[in-house]
């Protein structure tokens, strides 16, 4: 499969830091957003980036310019599918508005067009059902911040096809990635962990076990994870984290029931970095502005 143009769907925090990967890649890159305020935002975002890595020598000043120059936008999810071999989907983790995407795409995208959803928990095989194309429907879950984590869960569905998982590989590769494959179930690999490890974290800290800097501090010391739990949801942001958790728990079974505590603070609308409170309270330069 002849990947050069990668459409991303979805301007945020994820979407355009995907895009600035495909640029990386050496992919030209349509970036489109409903919102044209957040698709400025990330265009300014992505040329900072760039700008930042090439003053840290990660790049040249003249690769930097060109990968910068890779990337455009589009005004419609259409206009983004007609040019694009390959769209990912970034937008926030609602089946309905994801279901709504892949109609839409299996109307304007190229017949071999790959159809990937970023999605941390839900259903591919949900989403393929609403095209004419299964076989090209994949997972492909990136973390936060895409630049610098290298992780790329590519998800097969029932129906996908072993050329659409080579295409898969090939594009995370170029983006500088590392790859895994996992068998379609509900969270996928890290999400299940993910979840229980953060939702154990809220239960220790609302029975008052010890304080959030100190369970953090334990899980980055004694089980040399780069992130504590509570770090960890801040910045995904906790009603995305309980949105998951409630699929899971829906899903899976008790165990994913979601903690009292986390479903409080997120009705607080305390959600993490992007509203400047979460289980940590930020300054004006620890806010995520996406």
């Amino acid at each position: 499969m002849d990947v050069k143009t990668i459409g991303v769907i979805g301007a945020g925090t994820m979407g355009r830091g995907i895009a600035y990967a495909a640029a990386l890649g050496g992919y030209r890159t349509i970036l489109e957003d409903v919102m044209p305020e957040m698709l400025a935002k990330a265009t300014g975002w992505i040329a900072q980036a760039f700008d930042e890595g090439a003053k840290r020598g990660k790049l040249t000043p003249e690769e930097a310019a060109a990968a910068v120059k890779r990337v455009a936008t589009a005004s419609s999810v259409e206009d983004a599918c007609r040019e694009a071999d390959f769209l990912i989907e970034a937008v926030p983790e609602e089946m309905e508005l994801k279901l709504e995407l892949y109609t839409l795409f299996d109307k304007f995208a190229k017949p071999n067009a790959v159809l990937a959803s970023n999605t941390s928990s839900l259903s591919i095989s949900e989403m393929a059902e609403m095209t004419f194309r299964p076989e090209l429907c994949v997972g492909m879950h990136f973390f936060n911040p895409v630049p610098k984590m290298r992780l790329i869960e590519i998800v097969r569905a029932a129906k996908t096809s072993d050329k659409t998982i080579a295409a898969c590989r090939e594009v995370g590769t170029r983006m500088g990635k590392e790859v895994v494959v996992v068998k379609e179930s509900p969270g996928f690999i890290t999400s299940r962990v993910n979840a229980l490890i953060g939702n154990e974290a809220f239960a220790m800290l609302e029975a008052g076990l010890a304080s959030a800097e100190d369970i953090d501090k334990a899980v980055k010391l004694g089980l040399n994870h780069p992130m504590g739990p509570f770090e960890m949801v801040d910045l995904v942001g906790l009603d995305v984290r309980l949105r998951i958790l409630e699929y899971l728990h829906e899903t899976l079974g008790e165990k994913y029931r979601p903690n009292e505590l986390l479903k409080k603070l997120v009705a607080e609308g305390r959600l993490g970095r992007k509203t400047g409170r979460g289980v940590y309270e930020y300054g004006q330069e620890g806010r995520d502005k996406s």
